[in-house]
């Protein structure tokens, strides 16, 4: 049996608040995660469903256009992760979005960018699962939700491990994953200089405007792509949540965070230039790994098969990352007593058990998705969790923007990792966020992501209210 701890009666074991001086407040849990554990956490993070599945519909609808895309979103991401690390250096901890913004807007934005962070995991476990089926399918016939069961609770057991061991599995997913990718760009280039494979006498980077121009869909085939491209992107904010169990989060988060340029440039830019320029983009298709697709083409048939294997590992990593933070979340949420305080409690190897069980457990409902909707699941999902995801994104600039005036006032202690260009490259984001949002009001296929947000933010509201009058006094909710 499975022993617990219950933190003291204000929620938190040992020192209180991590001050400005970033020496955080662990809240109960071990500080295991190392440098070159976090350094690949976050490299992996960024790397999963949204390019290794999600590109190949993107690449259907814009075309070698979408390398404009995933630059231009890259930018954008890199003003959000540095916004995110002013604050981190400010009070590392676990709580991390949803702790900056009880404290720079208000107990509300707490309360609903906690939630909303973890549903946003919970949908994403569900989409990463709904990968992993799919890419299953390449080598077994078997049904995609018998699949997307298995990978469910083998997952499930490997987060009941130590925050160490977690680490370390991540370290090694990533590690395949950026492996595999730096593999394939150096095939493309030996494909391009040597002309070997199938496809050898047509590769050319000509191939980038020669079939129809660089933009063979227009600039609007390009703008409708954004909100897949977001999706990519998403949980590269996950690095914060590790702050609270980081050795030295001082050094070790403003060095991840500084990856952030060269990781887009390699991973997405860099591997989608190789690949369209060896394959044309009039070749790959919607539900189709784009990667899987061009070693097909290139007649490398043992090539996509390791490929569909990395792609696996990538979305189960993705998945794997996700039960790991949402135990974190609701845990924060009830240790502000914004949600249920069973959450608060920890095993002795520090792993919030009963918060990851009950997230594992509504992630099941991803196996009735594939089971009802086999072909269309991933689609669904995904323009849900887009939405939920780039939430957090907009708590984390709108805190930045209100945390750097008071710091500029002199109301609080300056940052030691300052975001370059603030408070306006995070206004220029909260922009780009805004735009990404109408873009999706415009795609059928992405608006179901907007009907249901104001139903969740109608249970958000009123879940709100009934815990206010059960806190009259107000203290549960006052700003730290």
């Amino acid at each position: 049996m499975t022993t617990v701890r219950v933190d003291k009666e204000d929620g938190h074991e040992g020192e209180g608040v991590a001050g400005p001086s970033g020496g955080g407040d662990s809240q109960g849990y071990h500080r295991a995660l190392g440098a070159r554990q976090i350094q690949m956490i976050a490299i992996g993070g960024a790397i999963g469903t949204g390019l290794f599945l999600g590109a190949g519909k993107a690449i259907s609808k814009a075309g070698p256009s979408l390398i404009l895309a995933y630059a231009i979103a890259g930018l954008v991401i890199f003003f959000i992760m540095r916004a995110l690390g002013e604050l981190l250096m400010y009070r590392p901890v676990s709580g991390s979005f949803s702790e900056y913004a009880r404290e720079f807007i208000g107990p509300f934005a707490g309360f609903a960018t906690g939630w909303t962070y973890w549903l946003f995991w919970v949908v994403t476990g569900m989409t990463e699962v709904t990968a992993a089926a799919q890419y299953m399918t390449y080598w077994f016939d078997i049904p995609q939700w018998v699949s997307a069961l298995i990978f469910t609770l083998i997952l499930y057991g490997a987060n009941l491990i130590s925050v160490k061991l977690f680490g370390e599995l991540e370290f090694w997913f990533s590690m395949v994953k950026v492996t595999a990718i730096v593999g394939m760009i150096l095939i493309c280039i030996g494909i391009l200089t040597l002309g070997f494979s199938d496809a050898g006498d047509t590769a050319s980077v000509s191939l980038l405007w020669s079939d129809g121009g660089f933009f063979p869909k227009g600039i609007g085939g390009t703008l409708m792509t954004l909100q897949i491209v977001m999706f990519a992107f998403l949980a590269v904010e996950l690095v914060g949540v590790t702050a609270g169990e980081s050795k030295d989060p001082e050094k070790t988060l403003p060095k991840a965070i500084n990856t952030v340029p060269w990781r887009i440039a390699v991973f997405y830019i860099g591997a989608l230039t190789m690949i369209l320029s060896v394959v044309s983009w009039t070749n790959f298709q919607p539900g189709i790994s784009p990667f899987v697709a061009a070693f097909d083409k290139m007649g490398l048939a043992v090539g996509a098969g390791i490929v569909n294997f990395v792609v696996l590992t990538a979305a189960l990593s993705s998945c794997n990352s996700g039960m790991y933070s949402t135990g974190r979340m609701l845990r924060d949420l009830a240790l502000n007593s914004q949600g249920p305080k069973v959450f608060t409690r920890l095993t002795k190897n520090g792993t919030p058990l009963i918060g990851t069980t009950f997230s594992a457990c509504l992630m099941m409902f991803g196996v009735w998705i594939n089971y009802q909707w086999p072909g269309e699941a991933f689609n669904k999902i995904v323009s849900f969790a887009t939405i939920s995801g780039m939430w957090a994104w907009v708590m984390i600039l709108i805190s930045q923007i209100r945390y750097r005036a008071k710091a500029d006032r002199g109301e609080l202690p300056q940052s030691t990792f300052k975001a370059p260009g603030a408070p306006w490259t995070s206004w220029f984001a909260l922009a780009f966020i805004g735009m990404v949002v109408v873009l999706m009001g415009i795609d059928k296929d992405a608006r179901v992501s907007l009907y249901c947000a104001p139903v969740w933010a109608l249970l958000l509201g009123v879940s709100y209210l009934m815990l206010k009058r059960r806190n009259p006094d107000g203290t549960a909710f006052a700003k730290r």
